[in-house]
């Protein structure tokens, strides 16, 4: 029968490990606070940023949020990101993206403090996760992956990992979050030949594309575990991951649903690393 990975038991893990660090910190005076950056009213930040607050409050957490004109400058923008790094108060800072098409994503991200930057989405921090340097953080989705695996007891050391997608949010980090943990992982994309082949040669299927329903049960064989990193719509507006849940949980071992997976996951990593950059702050 096949494992549901769900979200639940993993974020509740998370929860009661926090609950004891962030009354540690309150004790020491240290008010735990995320900062959110967000250019213009896009209802899909709108409600990230419902999710995010809630979830902060329940853990704990102070969040402040920093709302920009939809039509502000980028130089305005980094101002408000320097004023946020140089506020001890804030421990960690998650700025919306897609930011608008004028802006230069890469430099405003890289503007970031690198002991702040919680969704590890700077060039430093992304370089930290490449060289195995033991600072800053990495993306909370890619890391949000490994904690699925590891709280739901799926080994990682010697096994096959094929990764379908690759961008610096999740496909390249996971893949040498896994790597670290001595898997051997395939890094496919949209251009790889014989991309179902390979999908099925492997233990481990994390599929990061952001294509609504793009792999079916032909991608699959028995045994498999699937990480669904997708958060799609479909033509009739209902929320999927990039794999047709239908079709595949019959056939593989375990399979991360959509919704109800590593979205939930992925958040309560992000609350995770604004503690932990807070406990950094005790001398």
């Amino acid at each position: 029968m096949t494992r549901i990975l769900k979200s639940k038991p993993v974020t509740d893990a998370i929860a009661a490990d926090l609950a004891h660090r962030v009354e540690r910190l309150k004790i020491l005076g240290i008010e735990p606070t995320l900062a959110i950056v967000r250019v213009g009213s896009r209802p899909d930040d709108l409600s990230y940023e419902r999710t995010a607050c809630k979830r902060a409050k329940a853990l704990g957490l102070t969040t402040r949020v920093f709302e920009l004109d939809e039509k502000v400058s980028q130089e305005k923008l980094l101002l408000q990101i320097r004023r946020i790094n140089a506020d001890s108060s804030i421990h960690g800072c998650l700025v919306f993206r897609p930011l608008p098409s004028e802006m230069e994503d890469k430099l405003v991200c890289d503007e970031l403090a690198m002991a702040k930057d919680i969704d590890g989405v700077s060039t430093a921090s992304l370089g930290a996760v490449f060289t195995d340097a033991k600072e800053g953080f990495a993306p909370s989705t890619a890391e949000a992956c490994v904690r699925a695996l590891d709280f739901y007891d799926i080994p990682v050391e010697g096994k096959h990992v094929v990764v379908v997608g690759r961008s610096l949010v999740v496909g390249k980090p996971v893949a040498m979050l896994l790597l670290r943990r001595n898997a051997s992982v395939t890094i496919c994309h949209s251009r790889t030949e014989d991309l179902h082949k390979i999908m099925r040669t492997a233990d481990i299927v994390i599929c990061a594309t952001g294509r609504a329903r793009a792999f079916d049960a032909s991608c699959f064989r028995e045994g498999q575990t699937v990480l669904d990193v997708g958060i799609n719509f479909d033509k009739d507006g209902n929320l999927c991951g990039d794999v047709d849940y239908e079709s595949v949980e019959p056939v593989v071992d375990a399979i991360t649903p959509v919704p109800g997976g590593l979205g939930s996951v992925t958040t309560s990593i992000t609350m995770e690393h604004t503690v932990s950059a807070a406990e950094k702050t005790i001398r």
